[in-house]
């Protein structure tokens, strides 16, 4: 662990903060996802990363090769997609629910693999 850096989680950390007693009344109201990214930019600007560097981590990128991600950033995005999930999330009593919906997919994004030719076993 680099030397000045006390808590690599950084969701540990921002709860410690909300919940220190010099903090807690200031805090109460600010949402802890909000503590938590506050805290990976100052983390990442005292190791000499940009502010862009550190706001590209909290988008998602559909193309990211999530297994290359350390446990903490993984986390993270895996918390970014569950909130992303339930704010499109249609619930029964939603407005413009239809229950069984079904979507057709464009075709042509599909990719063709060396494997799917060879098998020919009705599967």
């Amino acid at each position: 662990m680099p030397p000045g850096v006390r808590h690599p989680d950084c969701s540990m950390a921002a709860e410690r903060l909300k919940n220190h007693p010099r903090h807690r009344d200031y805090l109460d109201q600010v949402p802890q996802s909000q503590l938590e990214k506050l805290h990976v930019i100052l983390r990442d600007h005292m190791q000499g990363y940009t502010m862009e560097h550190s706001l590209a981590s909290f988008r998602l990128d559909p193309d990211e090769d999530l297994n290359k991600l350390d446990d903490e950033e993984l986390a993270r995005k895996k918390g970014q997609m569950d909130r992303l999930f339930e704010r499109n999330r249609k619930r029964r009593d939603d407005p413009g629910f239809v229950y069984d919906l079904e979507v057709q997919f464009d075709r042509k994004a599909q990719e063709k693999c060396s494997w799917d030719d060879e098998s020919d076993d009705g599967f």
